[in-house]
C-alpha cells in the first residue's frame, strides 16, 4: 500500500472477498499495492489465505458467508475511505488499468460516481477476447457514498451508483477456475442460486425456454460475438455457458413444480 497520498488526491480503499485462496490471493493483493487501504473479508478459510493477506499488509476480517452481494457490501462498509475498488481473490489489476485508475485519481475522480472497465478471463490456456466473455465490463471503482452492492440478488451481483459512470482503459484479469471440474461445479452452484432467486421473484420456466435459451446463448456467444476467434477455448466457453443456461432453466422448472434441486439436509 502507498505510504502517503497527497492531500489533493482522494485516498482509495481496496475491498476483496476470499475463501481458501492461498494460491491466488498474493497476486491479487500485489496488484492493489497502489491503494492506501486493503481490506480482505475471509469466509473462514482453512488454508493460509488469511496469513498471506496479512503478510502483504491487508486488514483481514472473518465473516460467515451468506451471499456474494452481502459479503461484498460488508467489505465496502469496512473500508477506511469512501472511494473503493472491489475485487475477488481470483482477479487482479493489470498495468494499463492501474495507470488509468491512478490518472483518474490524480484528477480527483472528478464528475463521476464510479468507473467501469473490461474484465478479461483466462480460459484453458489463453485470455478470451471475444464472445460473451469479453469485454464483460464491470463497475468496480466507485464512491460508496453514492452507491454500492445494492439489491437482494446474491448471485451475479453488481454495483449501481447514483450519478455518471465513466469507462477506464485496461483490464481486470480474471482467473475463474483451477480446473475444468472445479469450473463445472461452480457453474452448477451458480445455476442453482440463480434459479432459486428467479423462482422467489416469480419467474417461471417454459418448454420454449428449456429448448431455445441454451441454443441462443451458444449462438450469441460463438457466432454473433465471434467467440470462434478464440479457438477451442472460445468453443468450450460457449458450450459451458449454454449448459449453465440449460441447468438454470431445468432447476427453475423443478422448483416451480415442487421438486428438489438440492439434497435435503437430514433432520437434526
Amino acid at each position: 500500500m502507498t505510504e502517503s497520498t497527497p492531500a489533493s488526491v482522494p485516498p482509495l480503499s481496496a475491498c476483496v472477498i476470499a475463501y481458501n485462496e492461498a494460491d491466488r490471493i498474493g497476486d491479487c493483493l500485489r496488484s492493489l499495492a497502489f491503494c492506501d487501504d486493503i481490506v480482505v473479508v475471509d469466509s473462514g478459510s482453512t488454508d493460509a489465505t488469511r496469513e498471506i493477506a496479512e503478510s502483504l499488509g491487508a486488514r483481514v476480517l472473518v465473516r460467515t458467508f451468506d451471499g456474494f452481494r452481502s459479503q461484498k457490501d460488508f467489505a465496502v462498509k469496512q473500508a477506511r475511505h469512501d472511494w473503493v475498488l472491489c475485487l475477488d481473490a481470483d482477479e487482479r489489476v493489470d498495468d494499463a488499468l492501474r495507470t488509468a485508475i491512478e490518472a483518474a485519481r490524480g484528477k480527483g475522480f472528478a464528475h463521476v460516481a464510479g468507473y467501469r472497465f473490461a474484465r478479461m478471463s483466462w480460459y484453458f490456456g489463453r485470455f478470451l477476447r471475444h464472445g460473451t466473455a469479453y469485454p464483460d465490463r464491470v463497475l468496480r471503482l466507485f464512491d460508496r457514498r453514492r452507491g454500492g452492492w445494492r439489491g437482494d440478488r446474491e448471485i451475479h451481483e453488481a454495483v449501481s451508483v447514483d450519478g455518471p459512470v465513466a469507462t477506464l482503459a485496461g483490464n481486470l484479469l480474471h482467473y475463474p477456475f483451477r480446473s475444468l471440474l472445479q469450473m463445472l461445479d461452480k457453474k452448477q452452484g451458480y445455476a442453482a442460486m440463480m434459479a432459486e432467486h428467479e423462482h422467489a421473484h416469480g419467474k417461471r420456466a417454459s418448454l420454449a425456454k428449456l429448448l431455445l435459451s441454451p441454443g441462443w446463448r451458444f449462438f450469441r456467444s460463438y457466432v454473433l460475438r465471434r467467440g470462434f476467434l478464440d479457438g477451442m477455448p472460445g468453443l468450450f466457453e460457449a458450450f459451458i455457458s449454454a449448459n449453465y443456461v440449460r441447468q438454470k432453466s431445468v432447476m427453475l422448472w423443478l422448483l416451480q413444480h415442487g421438486q428438489p434441486v438440492r439434497t435435503p439436509r437430514p433432520p437434526a
